[in-house]
């Protein structure tokens, strides 16, 4: 029996390094044939959705909790980075700063008092009638005090500003602030959902997700809505600064490289720096967590909750844990993400990206397999950037014998843009048909 488990685990082990290194191939092979800064820019992205993908399969390959509100957790950590890392905006706050953020205490003031008298007080009418009546009332003392606050920030160079601004910090510190706000609305959404069935889990992330893409879209005095917020601070130097220094572009003259080229890859490289070391750790700690006496547990409330229950262990209070560690790593990654854009930009907060796509790197990886979710994430990433390209050159050689005016090159040719959609759905099939558990299936 030992001799059998020690030739699954090589067999195993041997199967993994040699995906591994087939994702390695794509994305080296992709630097010669495109550009090195082609395949960077997927490498980082790459990194960031491994990230991504671990989060989902803590939540959901731990202990089988369906998340499908992933874009809100995303957003969060992406309003984080606006938070620490932008210089305050003086006039914003001169203009009704302090009547803003104290209307915003006196909102969480009546939802606290609502809640303490729910709480406290007798079920009945009387309960009934007295939370209603402080709510009511404590939301139009807040409407009144938040309006003109609000309009008066919003009205502080608009074109420019517009909005409070930040506390002007490093950005990397926005990385752990991003996962803290990701955790508090998991805390929030779990203490409401995750005691009840399993499909209440999914409609309350997916209404949380469109509620956090709502206010950022629309409350300009946060984050400037769909205005955006560019020119985020950076971890790394910036090209320029780079190009106009003697130094380094002796240096690469001297190995023959152009000094733009080398710029662009140097910023990339030191992305890439930041965002492999951050990985590496959460990757140590989740691999740690899963085969401790934790993980073991996780895994057996997962598989039979009632058994679990019955032997004293607490499912929610453990579910509630998983999804808040989960969360916290989607809005870490959130934050990762806008630090590599360099902007905000809610509008690009997108379903289909951060929910279906993340989703799909963890079936295909392998769900409850902390290396398979990490495989998914490269893989999966490769192909949704280099679909399009190579849809683009099939189509091509395909309809090289039409001629130009040709309705059905026209319509093929058309059609190209949609090879990424095409080409997921199809990947999420035969995985599912063929691999069901992955790529790298738990073991």
């Amino acid at each position: 029996m030992s001799e059998r488990r020690s030739d699954n685990a090589g067999a195993g082990t041997g199967r993994t390094l040699l995906l591994f290194a087939l994702v390695a191939v794509l994305i080296v092979g992709t630097g010669f044939v495109q550009s090195w800064n082609t395949a960077l820019v997927i490498l980082n992205m790459g990194l960031v959705s491994a990230i991504m993908a671990l989060g989902v399969n803590m939540q959901w390959g731990f202990a089988g909790l369906f998340n499908v509100g992933v874009m809100g957790f995303v957003a969060l950590g992406g309003l984080a980075a606006v938070l620490v890392s932008m210089p305050p905006v003086g006039e914003a706050w001169a203009a009704g700063g302090p009547r803003l953020i104290g209307a915003l205490l006196v909102g969480a003031g009546v939802i606290a008092l609502a809640v303490f008298l729910y709480k406290r007080m007798q079920p009945g009418q009387l309960r009934a009638f007295t939370v209603f009546a402080v709510v009511v009332v404590g939301f139009f003392v807040y409407r009144g005090l938040f309006d003109p606050a609000k309009e008066a920030v919003e009205s502080v160079n608009p074109a420019a500003t517009g909005y409070l601004g930040g506390l002007g910090l490093p950005i990397v510190l926005a990385w752990p602030v991003g996962g803290l706000l990701a955790a508090g609305a998991a805390w929030v959404i779990g203490k409401v959902a995750l005691g009840l069935r399993s499909d209440y889990l999914a409609i309350a992330t997916l209404g949380i997700a469109e509620i956090v893409i709502a206010i950022l879209k629309n409350e300009d005095w946060l984050s400037r809505g769909v205005k955006n917020v560019i020119g985020l601070p950076r971890p790394v130097p910036y090209e320029v600064d780079l190009q106009q220094d003697p130094a380094f572009v002796e240096r690469v003259t001297n190995l023959g490289l152009d000094p733009v080229t080398a710029s662009s890859i140097t910023v990339k490289l030191g992305y890439s720096a930041f965002f492999t070391v951050v990985l590496i750790l959460i990757l140590i700690a989740a691999q740690l967590a899963l085969n401790s006496p934790w993980g073991r547990m996780m895994r057996a409330i997962r598989d039979n909750e009632t058994a679990a229950e019955a032997m004293g262990k607490d499912v929610t209070g453990r579910h509630l844990q998983v999804f808040i560690l989960g969360s916290a790593l989607l809005g870490l990654a959130g934050a990762m993400m806008t630090t590599l854009d360099g902007q905000l930009t809610p509008a690009s907060y997108q379903p289909l990206r951060f929910t279906f796509l993340i989703w799909v790197m963890v079936i295909v990886g392998g769900s409850g397999n902390n290396l398979g979710a990490v495989l998914g994430g490269f893989l999966v990433w490769w192909l949704w950037v280099q679909v399009e390209p190579i849809g683009q050159g099939v189509m091509t050689l395909l309809t090289s014998g039409l001629a130009e005016d040709s309705p059905v090159r026209e319509h093929l040719m058309g059609s190209v843009a949609h090879m990424r959609l095409l080409t997921m759905g199809v990947i999420m099939l035969v995985m599912l048909r063929f691999a069901p558990r992955g790529l790298l299936p738990e073991r």
